[in-house]
């Protein structure tokens, strides 16, 4: 009986985590819709992006009502306990995600009457690396691979120099030419959003770095030190 109440649990558990996971694919498809609608100036692209936030916020009310299903009618053990608590932390960051990706949308939408005045370089590259640290953090969650999340930390660190190398960039251009600082700081806004979500992509391999140690540490402090 034991037995079959804990088979039971571990299924709940992994139907818990193929939702975290539908969740993160979700969010890597409207970045990708969002980039490629900014690019191409296909407002209706943007506008598919925006209405996939819909999907992801039954994803949230979903995995919720999950976790506390499973903390009501469960007696679930210290690390399970922590694998349900990181679940409800990380799906809060990836529906946080989501809504970034629906500014980012919303400013493709903006520009879409408009030519780029330069090509767009940093932004696509800075959205992939997004999409794999976010799959990287989620399939950390998942294996339990701890070794994924010095991946996230590295990444996280890269996006923030692209930031900063893309906003001066772009600073530089709006002072030689006054023309483009409405575009300008529209694509600011966009580089801006894509290091607020390498943040959250970090916070939820935070999560996971606190479900399998127990230790609520910030990675980019502490995650080389621990392991060596």
């Amino acid at each position: 009986m034991i037995h079959a109440a804990r088979m039971a649990f571990a299924d709940e558990i992994d139907d818990l985590q193929q939702d975290l996971l539908k969740m993160g694919s979700t969010v890597e498809q409207m970045l990708h819709k969002s980039i490629e609608a900014l690019r191409t100036r296909n407002q209706d692209l943007a506008r598919e992006a925006i209405a996939q936030d819909d999907v992801l916020d039954r994803y949230n009310l979903a995995v919720e009502n999950k976790c506390l299903k499973l903390l009501a009618l469960q007696q679930p053990m210290a690390h399970d306990l922590r694998a349900i608590a990181a679940a409800m932390k990380i799906v809060t960051d990836i529906e946080r995600m989501g809504d970034y990706v629906v500014d980012i949308a919303k400013v493709a939408v903006r520009l879409s009457d408009t030519p780029l005045f330069k090509p767009l370089v940093n932004i696509p590259a800075m959205a992939e690396l997004v999409k794999k640290m976010l799959h990287e953090s989620l399939q950390a969650f998942v294996s339990r691979d701890l070794k994924l999340l010095q991946r996230v930390v590295d990444a996280d660190d890269e996006i923030d120099r692209m930031d900063k190398s893309l906003s001066q960039s772009l600073i530089d251009y709006m002072k030689s030419d006054p023309t483009l600082t409405d575009q300008a700081v529209q694509l600011l806004l966009i580089s801006r959003y894509l290091e607020r979500l390498a943040d959250h992509v970090t916070n939820v391999a935070e999560r996971v770095y606190y479900m399998e140690t127990g230790e609520a540490r910030e990675l980019h402090k502490h995650i080389g030190k621990s392991d060596s």
